[in-house]
Formats: structure tokens, C-alpha cells, sequence
């Protein structure tokens, strides 16, 4: 079921990536790499994604989502999985403060894995 999944995403993933690289007038389309690796006393690990994903907002308003494959390795063996990723922020103008939060998830061989992040971020 998962490599069925993964075989359809990969060709709505490729569709939308094409799509976005010929539209230019389309608003806030990206494409992201980004990698997070783990390392206690040597490198546990790491994951990289490859996302194409769309952002906008308005004021003091944003937003995005992305999605698309990311590479999994373990140190023993590199997988290919899906992930995506929801965001928001919103900025008080007059004190420059930014409070943002994420919403993420992954396909595993078991059970999908999800996570959340969020913050505050202070300009001085």
C-alpha cells in the first residue's frame, strides 16, 4: 500500500514541480532542499527533503505548504518516503514579534510519523 501511494505521489509531485517551473506568473511557488541530521558522539542519521511547496500571505499574514519525497537514512540503508509540511506566522507590527507554528508528517514502513514545531521569534 505505501509503494502504491509512493508511485502516485511521486507522478503528482513530478506534474506539480513541471507545472510550477513553467508558470512564472503563478505566486509563490518554491521548491526546497533541506536536510536535518543527528549526530551523538558520531552521525546517527539524517533526513533530506525534496519538496516543491507554495507560500503567500498577506500583511501581517503568511503561510505555505510543501510536500514531496524525502531520503531517510539510517547509516545502514537510504529510503525514500513522503513528506510534507504546514505552516503559518503571524507578525505584531509593532513590536516586530513573529509567532509561528508547523505541522509535518512522514511515511514509514509501520505507521505515518507526524510532528510540530512553533516559536516566537524577537527582533532586537
Amino acid at each position: 500500500m505505501i509503494k502504491s501511494l509512493k508511485r502516485i505521489a511521486s507522478g503528482v509531485v513530478a506534474s506539480a514541480a513541471l507545472a510550477l517551473a513553467s508558470s512564472a506568473s503563478m505566486a509563490g511557488p518554491y521548491a526546497n532542499i533541506e536536510n536535518n541530521a543527528s549526530y551523538v558522539e558520531k552521525y546517527t542519521g539524517s533526513n533530506t527533503d525534496l519538496h516543491v511547496g507554495f507560500e503567500g500571505g498577506e500583511g501581517p499574514y503568511s503561510f505555505y505548504a510543501q510536500g514531496g519525497f524525502a531520503l531517510v537514512d539510517d547509516t545502514s540503508a537510504v529510503e525514500t518516503e513522503l513528506s510534507g509540511k504546514i505552516g503559518a506566522a503571524i507578525t505584531l507590527a509593532d513590536s516586530g514579534l513573529n509567532f509561528y507554528g508547523e505541522f509535518s508528517g512522514i511515511t514509514t514502513d509501520d505507521e505515518p510519523a507526524f510532528a510540530t514545531k512553533w516559536g516566537v521569534k524577537a527582533p532586537f
